[in-house]
């Protein structure tokens, strides 16, 4: 059996929209909740991001997300724990396209995720006939045209990521470049503080060079008003926020409204 439109389902809408230069916000999914994580999908963001590296979640959680999502407009990204080719190649195999990758430090690093990502020649994921990802093994066409449909996003939060910006934005296969403003605040002696002016001004110049090298440029904001600065400075994949953010903020702006 065959699937019906087959290249269409395996073509990557949203990696089309972040390359011709759209303007693309997204929400943080860190509780392990399909329930949460489908909300989000249907409030109108354009991706969700699952976070595998601080969200409480696992391999059967994150599936579990990805396909609450089917259901929403909204792109499932996944943020694995670490850069590893078989982690990566697990969760190709669930049906992910989009990935965020934590600490990028070098062009060895980013070239290492886009590899594990792809199929030879181009690189070396493992190869299974029948996964959840190529409709275990109906969706013909799919070794043909998965390798150009992954898109690869790599997060710089460190000093010697900063150091090799270029190299690892110009890195073939790297799509954009993710600047971690938490890692980056702490790293410059502003733990948890990534509105210091200090960091912010390493944060711009840093955005201003990624676009220079010819990027876009993805940032995690902690409020829609920080969202728009990113915004003006040129960055277009911008998260806002997290499930547990919203709840907890929700919370506690209508209980100090009850108790004034």
């Amino acid at each position: 059996m065959t699937i019906p439109n087959s290249t269409l389902q395996t073509e990557n809408i949203f990696k089309n929209r972040l390359l011709k230069g759209d303007i693309c916000y997204g929400g943080w999914s860190t509780m392990g909740s399909t329930v949460a994580t489908e909300l989000l999908g249907l409030s109108g963001f354009d991706w969700v991001l699952i976070d595998g590296e601080h969200g409480a979640n696992d391999y059967r959680s994150c599936v579990e997300q990805l396909l609450a999502l089917n259901g929403t407009s909204a792109a499932a990204f996944i943020r694995p724990d670490a850069n590893d080719p078989v982690t990566l190649k697990r969760l190709l195999d669930f049906g992910f396209y989009n990935f965020l990758i934590p600490m990028v430090e070098s062009a060895q690093s980013a070239e290492s995720a886009v590899r594990a990502t792809r199929y030879p020649p181009d690189g070396i994921r493992g190869v299974s006939v029948s996964t959840r990802s190529n409709r275990f093994g109906s969706q013909l066409d799919y070794f043909k045209q998965i390798n150009q449909s992954i898109c690869m996003i790599v997060q710089i939060e460190s000093p010697l990521g900063i150091q090799n910006v270029k190299e690892i934005t110009e890195t073939p296969g790297v799509d954009c470049v993710f600047i971690g403003p938490q890692d980056i605040a702490a790293s410059l002696g502003f733990i948890a503080n990534p509105s210091a002016k200090e960091v912010q001004d390493v944060m711009k110049d840093l955005a201003k060079k990624i676009i220079s090298y010819g990027k876009p440029v993805g940032i995690l904001a902690a409020s829609q008003v920080d969202a728009k600065i990113y915004r003006d400075w040129g960055i277009q994949f911008i998260g806002v926020g997290s499930d547990q953010a919203y709840i907890k903020k929700s919370a506690a702006t209508i209980l100090s409204d009850l108790k004034s």
